[in-house]
């Protein structure tokens, strides 16, 4: 299986500490396949929400926040296009269930680490996560910026 990561969202694994990952495909229409494809995909900021759909009962997740922009070359089916609309992640049933009752717990979110494909389809690492506390985040920073500083003595 041939895999490129396209985008990583680096933000959000600073901010949270992650406790669980799954991979999801993303339904996307043609247009938006060519321009994540092409790298121009934002996930700061986005997180994924567990909704029932109150049609049929059935559970469904959706990635809220993603900026897609439109596609240059496609102007015929983008002039009403919204590039942060809500977007639809393809996950097991089994999976969609254990998400929403984790969810329910306070403090766990979920948010969306990693965008690559595999083969020819465009997948999604999701995470369940938990916020980091401040202090959390700066001992974070003090590590990187430790091993930074023990890679350069090294070098030398």
């Amino acid at each position: 299986m041939k895999q490129s990561i396209i985008t990583e969202n680096k933000r959000g694994l600073f901010n949270y500490q992650v406790l669980e990952k799954w991979l999801a495909g993303i339904k996307l229409t043609g247009p938006e396949v060519k321009t994540v494809k092409s790298g121009q995909i934002n996930l700061s900021g986005s997180f994924v929400t567990i909704k029932t759909n109150s049609q049929n009962g059935q559970v469904e997740a959706w990635l809220v926040g993603a900026q897609i922009p439109p596609y240059k070359k496609a102007g015929y089916s983008q002039n009403r296009y919204q590039p942060a609309q809500d977007r639809k992640l393809l996950l097991k049933r089994r999976e969609l269930d254990y998400l929403l009752g984790k969810t329910k717990q306070k403090g766990l979110t979920i948010i969306p680490t990693l965008v690559y494909t595999q083969n020819r389809l465009i997948k999604m690492e999701i995470a369940l996560c938990q916020g980091k506390k401040k202090f959390d985040k700066r001992e974070t920073i003090k590590k990187r910026e430790f091993e930074r500083r023990k890679q350069r003595l090294l070098q030398r």
